[in-house]
């Protein structure tokens, strides 16, 4: 089967020929991949910033993003059929029997590290035609979702960061918990994450503004309309405008991975706000910021911040619930997402590009 790799030694990337995986135990799983996602994380990994193949393989065959079609089960799978769709999560459990987060099926919060991630470390991704994995890795999709369900993992980002934010609502005191007052969010950039991310807040009830450097006639832009949201131009405003024009900002959903504006932005975080952080920065020269400020108003107005990472199979079960409530509310903006799908052949270019919102590559 064809499928596009890394190779770390040498930075190459390209389309290779590989085994076609066959079921080997009772729970797994074959898939015939559909549509894979291509995301910041696969052009970091192609570019060198970091990526690990299995420690058997010289190459890393990337993707973490991927729907496809069930064609065959192992004799004790009971949730999933041939036809049927699904998503594949990422995050693999560690070995160590002291994690109780990986042996309690919650590798998103493994304390070892040694934890593996399919097209990330360790483990081969699903820029390919054919996937093998365990059942309890997969989520049912609906066939509704078809055109769409390539998008649940991104979503599954919000999905754990709206998780988040539920615990750490319940520290307020009585009735604050629903007060409607902690319900100004901003939404840290427009781009798959932080689109999918807005859709959610706004679903949730949420005052939703999104901040990004895009113009007001972009179709990044014209999503956060389409969906109810309020546009705010970071290259007309400065961090500073935010707490002025908003008011008393209760939550930020970063979704850029950019330290600097991320943290200018942390310096307006309201009272009793939470911020939370879901993008890698990549590797650049260090930054300065108002560390004396920052720990001034974390103590001073009751704040957290909280880092988040990959999700757990309960973010994908209600990433699926959310995605078909926005087909049902706002479909033609869920659409307007992807904005290029190209075929596996065109896979490399594709990656080591950039340009649009989303591009998918069609695999079958």
């Amino acid at each position: 089967m064809k499928a596009l790799a890394v190779f770390p030694s040498s930075g190459e990337v390209r389309l290779i020929d590989q085994p076609e995986p066959m079921i080997a135990g009772p729970t797994e799983v074959k898939l015939r991949v559909l549509e894979a996602g291509i995301c910041g994380t696969d052009r970091e990994i192609a570019s060198g910033h970091y990526g690990t193949p299995p420690a058997d393989s010289p190459h890393l065959i990337i993707g973490h993003e991927a729907l496809g079609e069930v064609i065959d089960v192992g004799s004790g799978v009971t949730g999933l059929a041939p036809g049927d769709l699904a998503v594949l999560t990422v995050r693999r459990p560690c070995s160590h029997d002291d994690c109780g987060p990986c042996r309690k099926g919650r590798q998103d919060f493994c304390i070892t590290g040694d934890f593996t991630e399919r097209g990330i470390k360790g483990a081969h991704g699903y820029m390919t035609e054919f996937v093998v994995d365990e059942e309890r890795y997969m989520v049912k999709v609906p066939k509704a979702l078809r055109e769409v369900g390539v998008l649940l993992e991104p979503l599954t980002v919000a999905e754990k960061a709206a998780e988040q934010v539920r615990v750490l609502t319940q520290r307020l005191p009585g009735d604050l918990k629903n007060d409607p007052s902690q319900l100004n969010a901003v939404v840290l950039g427009a781009g798959p994450i932080g689109l999918l991310g807005a859709m959610k807040l706004v679903n949730a009830g949420f005052i939703t503004w999104v901040y990004y450097r895009g113009k007001a006639d972009s179709p990044n832009v014209k999503i956060v309309s389409a969906i109810g949201a309020r546009f705010i131009s970071s290259v007309e405003h400065p961090p500073a405008d935010l707490a002025k024009i908003i008011g008393n900002i209760t939550l930020v959903y970063e979704a850029t991975g950019v330290a600097k504006i991320s943290f200018d932005v942390l310096n307006v975080l309201g009272v009793n706000g939470i911020y939370i952080f879901t993008g890698v920065p990549g590797v650049r020269a260090p930054i300065e910021i108002d560390a004396e400020g920052i720990m001034r108003n974390l103590v001073l107005n009751n704040q957290v911040l909280c880092g988040t990472v990959n999700a757990g199979r309960a973010s994908f079960e209600e990433g699926v619930r959310d995605l078909e409530a926005f087909m049902n509310q706002f479909p033609a903006s869920v659409h307007a997402l992807v904005t290029a799908r190209v075929s596996l052949a065109d896979a490399r270019d594709a990656v080591l590009s950039k340009g649009g919102i989303k591009s998918i590559i069609t695999v079958a």
